[in-house]
């Protein structure tokens, strides 16, 4: 069998043929038996492509679904994308710009965009699903689902309208983000705060009745122009007679109130400050609570309103306001220079200092956002916000939805106790249309399509109504996420595609930068509609970082694609994929010798398993993730090791076929072997321990603390100690019953624990692992078939009648053949030179293992002879380890140059007594004793114990050997 194996791990050749055969076999879509599992994957845009973020939650949820799957539920990992109004419409406009045939969004029009916008995602748009099969998502993409498809776009309407109709969604005037190059209004989430090198302005505000004025001080001094009020504190007693009184506002003669209010700082520059609610999220707020005036003086495109092409309301706006002409139809920093220049000569400017201040930039555009006053649609969130803070909870069992670590439920409580309206209109044509209509004198029709409006409001046929522009934003849909995808509110679609039973989903794994945005609302949303929870667990995720623990990102040039890392990139390739498409010359540079710092070779292929593994082991709880390629190098030898002795065990189980299939779980399930040695039984007992591990870190989304357990298991148990233990019985006395029957029992065991070592991985490295297990299988006379459809190894399957004494033996018996090779190597005796071995001072259960395991220390340790010296002769000189109070003597004559052995023994002498005095200083330290657990330090009392039999021995053998 083993001619089938290749003798090298090469990951590229059967990653990908495995994939398409497990898609193509239907393997990824739900059993319709068991108890059901289900996962929403959070929709990726579609625009997108695979970056280390979703690498690394995709991996986590992969390996839920497959480990949840073999475990024999009804597993759906619901696959989508996200239409992405604005990344999507900005990525198809410069799509238009690049093929130079003078078509514009604006020239082709709404239904020529859109139509150009299909096209685009058809023929490029699902780039990332293809990235995630190569990183083998093994979710049900028959299922997958748009956000743009015609069932979540029912769903949309279909939610829409009911909230209308419940009083929850309304059109007003409110301060929004608002982006004047997108023209749209846009999310916190869209917004980047960025710390900039700005100025602090203070201007005078004289007193309406002549006597004084007021300083108030600003970073932006255009926006005066729309002041309505300055305020001070309510304690502050320097301006307490003010208050009431009016100050004229500077270059537009308004008179503006005094306020006092409690959200002024006395301490920050004069205390006093100006008020101005239509462009500033606080400002607006203090207007609200003092019903001051809201004046938008600015256009969409951050001009100054009153321009020579401005209309009559905004004109009107202009005049109300009192805006000087030369200040009209300027740019928003036009007009800063031109306000400055003109406080200055009226003697109005009293400083201008340098100031660090946080500037909002949108992310897609770079542009500074407004606070921009406008007429949007909004969801009211009072009543949905306070239903949302009974729904989430921080632990287990209260029929919540639980947030795992238990800390970000105080992050998700927070946000829900500060909730404001949600506006969910954005002025774009691509997504999903806003279902209302208007007449002529602007009355508002809701309905889920115009002849439902008509019918509904009893309009006439021939009345002109003309539809919405706005679209609702894509967290509006994505909100519906857990239950659209389902098939509501469509009765026959919920019934073929599982409502009743994957609502709710069991887990959602999402980052901590999205549970307002997208967590909270599905839990308001689903609750509001369905009545139920959308998911039981929400698992939060750090970010990835680099291995310096900087974000990644293109301006730092640290970006990593994980396709690169899994198939391999040369340095040429990946300097030119780096800096494609970057407009700034200087980026380009920046990126290129970041790449050619880090990669001089190029990346080597590491495969979707190394990668995939690395992504688990560094999941740990409450803490971002330092994403290293010396691990993945790491990881990939672990997958080589287990391909190593794999081949080792096909080989020596040539010829070997297994008693046929007993039932554990499953009538596929390997028969359990009976084994004939300790080391048999012992390897079952850490098979059946690691089980027990793994289930308890899938439950507790401990991927970190799996991974050791499993990598533990597989490479240091199995790859090296059984493998090794194995040989003495295999290559044992085959003329004896007992020999034969001790061959064949660890050919079983071998085979037996290498399959289901192979099941323990597979959710973590699911491509290695069925390679492997397609050539272990049949010599367990298992069916033909797939490792994912394998039971999963859990605890409690195996007899361990007698298994404490055999564990306690063969740890032993590790104990001394790891003694007495590292006294070989210490030694440097060739591996083909057979030593004597004595052991002084043996136990009688020293004893009884020696004679148990004579030919297996003989064999693994190269031994011509074991003896026990009698405690009146005199020892020879020996080299000497020491297994707890046994001693290991090697008689050194005729062995090995005996100033060399005084040399490390005196090297031994001097790292034990370090061991010694550091144990010595914990025991000695007061707090350490009194606060450690028990068991802790009497661990530390027996180690101290340890070490210092050792050194007795150790210097007991140097004196031996004298000068």
């Amino acid at each position: 069998m083993t001619d089938t194996l290749p003798s090298s791990y090469d990951p590229i050749e059967f990653e990908s043929r495995l994939y398409q055969r497990w898609e193509a076999e239907g393997l990824f879509k739900p059993s319709g038996k068991g108890e059901p599992y289900s996962v929403l994957l959070p929709p990726p845009n579609v625009t997108g492509t695979l970056h280390m973020g979703h690498a690394f939650q995709h991996t986590l949820q992969d390996a839920l679904v497959r480990y949840h799957r073999m475990r024999g539920f009804d597993t759906l990992w619901q696959m989508g994308s996200d239409h992405a109004g604005i990344a999507t419409e900005m990525v198809v406009s410069r799509n238009l710009e690049r093929e130079g045939k003078g078509e514009t969004r604006d020239s082709l029009g709404r239904e020529g965009f859109i139509g150009k916008v299909w096209e685009w995602k058809h023929h490029s748009g699902d780039t990332i699903e293809r990235q995630m099969r190569r990183m083998g998502a093994s979710g049900d993409w028959s299922r997958s689902v748009f956000t743009m498809d015609p069932m979540p776009a029912t769903a949309v309407v279909e939610a829409f309208v009911r909230l209308h109709e419940e009083g929850l969604v309304y059109r007003g005037q409110r301060l929004v983000n608002w982006d004047p190059v997108l023209l749209t209004a846009i999310s916190d989430l869209e917004v980047a705060n960025e710390e900039e090198d700005g100025h602090l302005w203070s201007i005078a505000y004289p007193l309406s009745d002549g006597s004084g004025q007021l300083v108030v001080a600003t970073t932006r001094p255009e926006t005066l122009l729309g002041d309505t009020a300055v305020m001070v504190h309510p304690e502050d007693d320097r301006y307490a007679h003010l208050v009431g009184q009016t100050v004229t506002l500077p270059l537009t003669g308004r008179q503006i109130p005094v306020i006092a209010d409690a959200y002024v700082d006395r301490e920050f520059g004069t205390g006093v400050v100006k008020v101005t609610p239509a462009h500033d999220f606080n400002d607006y707020q203090v207007g609200l609570r003092h019903d001051l005036p809201l004046l938008n003086i600015l256009t969409p495109t951050a001009a100054v309103i009153g321009g020579a092409d401005c209309d009559g309301p905004e004109l009107e706006r202009a005049n109300a306001a009192g805006i000087p002409q030369h200040y009209r139809g300027l740019d928003r920093y036009a007009a800063r220079e031109a306000v400055l220049a003109d406080l200055q000569a009226a003697g109005l400017l009293v400083e201008d200092k340098p100031h660090k201040l946080q500037v909002p930039r949108g992310d897609r555009t770079g542009q500074v956002i407004e606070p921009y006053l406008t007429d949007q649609w909004f969801v009211r969130m009072d009543e949905l916000g306070r239903r949302g803070m009974e729904l989430a909870s921080g632990t287990d069992g209260d029929g919540k939805v639980r947030f795992v670590p238990g800390n970000w439920i105080n992050t998700y409580r927070h946000w829900m106790e500060n909730i404001q309206d949600w506006c969910i209109s954005r002025q774009l044509w691509w997504g999903h249309r806003i279902p209302a209509w208007y007449d002529a004198a602007g009355n508002i029709f809701v309905g889920r399509d115009e002849a439902e409006v008509r019918a509904k409001h009893g309009l006439a046929s021939d009345l002109a109504l003309h539809r919405d522009e706005d679209v609702l934003e894509t967290w509006f849909s994505s909100a519906l996420w857990p239950f659209s995808t389902l098939g509501w509110p469509d009765a026959a679609a919920m019934a073929e595609r599982g409502y009743g039973r994957f609502l709710p989903s069991s887990v959602l794994v999402t980052g901590f930068d999205i549970i307002f945005f997208w967590v909270a609302r599905m839990i308001m949303m689903s609750d509001h509609f369905t009545g139920q929870l959308p998911f039981r667990d929400v698992y939060v995720t750090g970010l990835v970082r680099d291995k310096d623990g900087q974000k990644m990102s293109k301006s730092k040039g640290n970006i990593l694609d994980p396709l690169d890392l899994i198939d391999g990139i040369s340095l040429d390739d990946l300097v030119a994929k780096r800096t494609a498409g970057l407009m700034q010359p200087k980026m380009a540079e920046k990126i290129a010798g970041a790449t050619r710092r880090e990669f001089p070779d190029g990346i080597p292929a590491f495969g979707a398993d190394a990668l995939r593994f690395t992504m688990a082991a560094l999941a740990g709880h409450g803490r971002d993730i330092k994403f290293d390629l010396g691990r993945a190098e790491g990881y990939k030898n672990f997958c080589n090791k287990l391909w190593n002795a794999t081949r080792f065990v096909l080989m020596n189980t040539e010829g070997f076929t297994g008693p046929g299939c007993a039932s554990l779980t499953r009538a596929t399930d390997p028969a359990i072997p009976t084994p004939r040695t300790d080391a048999e039984r012992w390897i079952l007992a850490r098979l059946e321990a690691t089980a027990g591990e793994a289930a308890k870190h899938f439950a507790d989304y401990r991927f970190d603390l799996l991974s050791q357990a499993l990598y533990e298991f597989a490479w240091n148990d199995f790859c090296d100690w059984f493998v090794e233990l194995a040989k003495p019985a295999l290559h044992g006395d085959a003329a004896t019953e007992e020999g034969r029957a001790a061959a064949e029992s660890t050919r079983h065991t071998l085979l037996y624990v290498l399959e289901r070592l192979l099941c323990l991985l597979h959710p973590l490295v699911p491509f290695v692992t069925e390679e492997l297990w397609q050539q272990v299988a049949p010599r367990l006379g298992l069916p033909a078939g797939s490792i994912m459809v394998q039971s999963y190894p859990v605890p409690g399957q195996l007899d361990t009648a007698d298994q404490d004494r055999a564990v306690a033996d063969v740890e032993w018996l590790k104990a001394m053949v790891s003694a007495i090779r590292r006294v070989r190597g210490e030694l440097n005796v060739p591996p083909s030179r057979q030593v004597t071995l004595l052991l002084a001072d043996a136990s009688d259960d020293d004893r009884r293992r020696a004679a148990r395991f004579q030919a297996s220390l003989a064999f693994l340790g190269k031994l011509e002879r074991i003896d026990f010296p009698d405690s009146t002769e005199a020892a020879p000189a020996a080299a000497t380890a020491v297994v707890g109070e046994l001693k290991l003597l090697v008689p050194l004559e005729g062995l090995v140059d005996l100033g060399a052995e005084r040399t490390r023994l005196d090297k031994e002498l001097k790292k034990v007594e370090a061991e010694i005095a550091k144990s010595k200083g914990k025991l000695a330290n007061e707090t350490f004793v009194a606060n450690a657990p028990a068991a802790v330090v009497e661990q530390e009392r027996k180690r101290l114990a340890d070490w210092n039999t050792q050194r007795e021995a150790l210097a007991a053998q140097r004196a031996k050997l004298g000068n």
